[in-house]
């Protein structure tokens, strides 16, 4: 299928009438889709119809649909009743992917709270940053996760409900069972009428200053965005029907394992909240490991993967891959990070059949940008792929003023699913969005076709696999290390992880800490993941400029690590 029939079948599904509409406001405000749902209760109860149809598997936990709601419908009675939580209330879950994680954030939806998923990777002045930054009272959180924060929450006393904890011993004052909860009365809830406008989630992002940023979006924002997936969904398929016919003749059920963290956007709504309409099973990893993955594909004859170039590479890399092990597995996307050439060209390589597919976006975009997948990605996988139909992408100094095709610079995007902004943070916000524009910190150019290239980035963040480490966070942590006078964080090219951590720490000879002081001092503070691949100890001063800022692309060439 040519380019030209491409673009046709992208006309056909959002024109008038269509099941993509794309309405163009007279006003001149952002593109929509017509027939988006309302509010996320809109989305997840749409999965009320699959009934007894499979839908989560974990461990040793089996849930069909019909389990999964009235898990939800008794957990929102008792959010809404005993516990007394409002709408706009915000209500923050705090584990690893599982069940209860699933069940939690549906039942903080029909209560018309805001969900405020942290990272669970994070240690507890992370952790506890969301919670105290929020404003939250109530939390979700599991066994490992309430060790950190158990006195924190305690003093603030906030109430914890506690996943997976047995009856014995008891649980600290403010703590209940979430198993508890499950198992009391049910109690009818008035669900509350939620209009589009109103705030549905705060995701926390690593950005440029030392703490995580709340990104606050409404549930127009997040349902946009997933109308906007299940759209690049409508237009694989359109685009590539030899490779989705093959996938449907294979008679196994769409089943997604499901390995990216729930707090990221490319979980919770790419694979998540995407699964309902469709009813498509979710197989949930408590943590990546390549082989335990593979087993699950094998055993529950998994038809799609999403995750991290990381990911993709260490299941590449098995003997397995290719093999009767992954027959079902016609869905492979890439996300959260920069793919090597590499990469791309084993993934077609090894499964010429297979369905690939990455794209672009970020949490303040609700994960939406550009999108390519099937036919189109094995023409261009290199490309983020097209804009979507409601994204406009402009490239520059200033969105006003844009560059031609073929031109590099800031990206900038425009679109309804931007969120409405930092949480109190409005100069930040202003910082970012300019006239409705988001500034995504990202370079790179449209080409004469369209397509858009991501060829680097102008924020200060290592891309680590996926996970954004801020730099000024580590900066700041090991700059209170007694020996530690100056400190530089900065990416490396790794070819796994695509970037890996460095830091460059100056101080006295005599009083200098070593390397792996400077890892244990970092990981007693900061998640594992934030912990520097490579330390450089340096006896002068940092190159700086006039005005103080440290000379990151000079102090490298110092260093010999370009």
């Amino acid at each position: 299928m040519s380019i030209q029939l491409w673009r046709q079948a992208w006309q056909q599904l959002i024109a008038p009438g269509a099941p993509f509409e794309v309405v163009s406001p007279a006003d001149g405000s952002p593109r929509y889709f017509r027939h988006a749902a309302r509010n996320l209760m809109q989305v997840i109860d749409a999965g009320r119809v699959h009934g007894d149809k499979e839908f989560i598997i974990w461990q040793q936990q089996r849930l069909t649909f019909n389990d999964f709601f009235d898990a939800v419908d008794r957990l929102a009675g008792q959010l809404a009743g005993p516990l007394g939580v409002r709408p706009g209330e915000r209500v923050v879950i705090a584990m690893r992917n599982q069940p209860a994680w699933l069940v939690a954030f549906a039942a903080i939806q029909r209560c018309g709270a805001v969900c405020v998923p942290l990272n669970s990777w994070g240690l507890r002045d992370e952790l506890l940053h969301g919670v105290e930054d929020s404003g939250a009272q109530l939390l979700f959180c599991d066994e490992v996760r309430l060790a950190m924060l158990r006195e924190d929450l305690t003093r603030g006393g906030h109430t914890c409900i506690v996943v997976g904890h047995s009856s014995e011993p008891a649980l600290p004052e403010g703590c209940l069972r979430y198993e508890a909860l499950l198992a009391a009365e049910p109690r009818v809830l008035a669900v509350p009428e939620i209009p589009p406008e109103a705030p549905a989630l705060i995701l926390y992002t690593s950005g440029t200053t030392s703490r995580a940023k709340g990104v606050l979006s409404s549930h127009r924002a997040v349902c946009q965005a997933l109308a906007a997936l299940e759209f690049q969904g409508a237009f694989c398929a359109m685009s590539s029907p030899q490779r989705v016919g093959g996938m449907l003749a294979s008679g196994y059920a769409p089943t997604s394992l499901m390995a990216v963290p729930l707090f990221h956007v490319s979980g919770l709504h790419a694979q998540f909240l995407s699964a309902f309409r469709p009813g498509r099973r979710l197989l949930l990893m408590y943590k990546w490991d390549p082989e335990q993955a593979l087993d699950l594909i094998r055993d529950e004859r998994c038809t799609q993967f999403n995750g991290a170039p990381v990911m993709m590479q260490q299941l590449l890399a098995s003997e397995r891959y290719g093999s009767d092990d992954t027959a079902s597995l016609f869905g492979l996307g890439l996300g959260g990070g920069a793919s090597s050439a590499g990469l791309l060209a084993e993934m077609l390589a090894r499964k010429p059949e297979v369905i690939g597919g990455s794209g672009y976006g970020l949490t303040e975009s609700n994960g939406i940008g550009a999108a390519i997948g099937g036919d189109p990605f094995e023409y261009r996988p290199a490309t983020a792929g097209w804009p979507l139909p409601i994204v406009e992408v402009r490239i520059g100094d200033d969105p006003l003023q844009p560059l031609p095709p073929g031109t590099s610079g800031v990206i900038w995007l425009r679109s309804p699913t931007l969120m409405e902004g930092y949480w109190n943070l409005p100069a930040a916000t202003a910082d970012s969005v300019r006239a409705g524009w988001l500034d995504t910190g990202d370079l790179g150019y449209l080409d004469d076709q369209g397509f858009l290239y991501i060829s680097g980035r102008v924020k200060d963040l290592i891309n680590r696999g996926g996970e954004k480490i801020s730099a000024v966070e580590v900066e700041s942590c090991i700059s209170d290390m007694a020996g530690v006078d100056e400190a530089a964080a900065f990416a490396l090219d790794d070819p796994a992880m695509g970037e890996v951590l460095a830091l460059a720490i100056q101080g006295s000879p005599a009083t200098l800490p070593s390397d792996e002081q400077v890892r244990g001092y970092i990981a007693a503070r900061l998640a594992p993941y934030k912990v520097p691949a490579q330390v450089f100890r340096l006896h002068q001063p940092l190159p700086r400029n006039a005005t103080g800022k440290v000379l990151k692309a000079e102090l490298k060439a110092r260093l010999c690590v370009e």
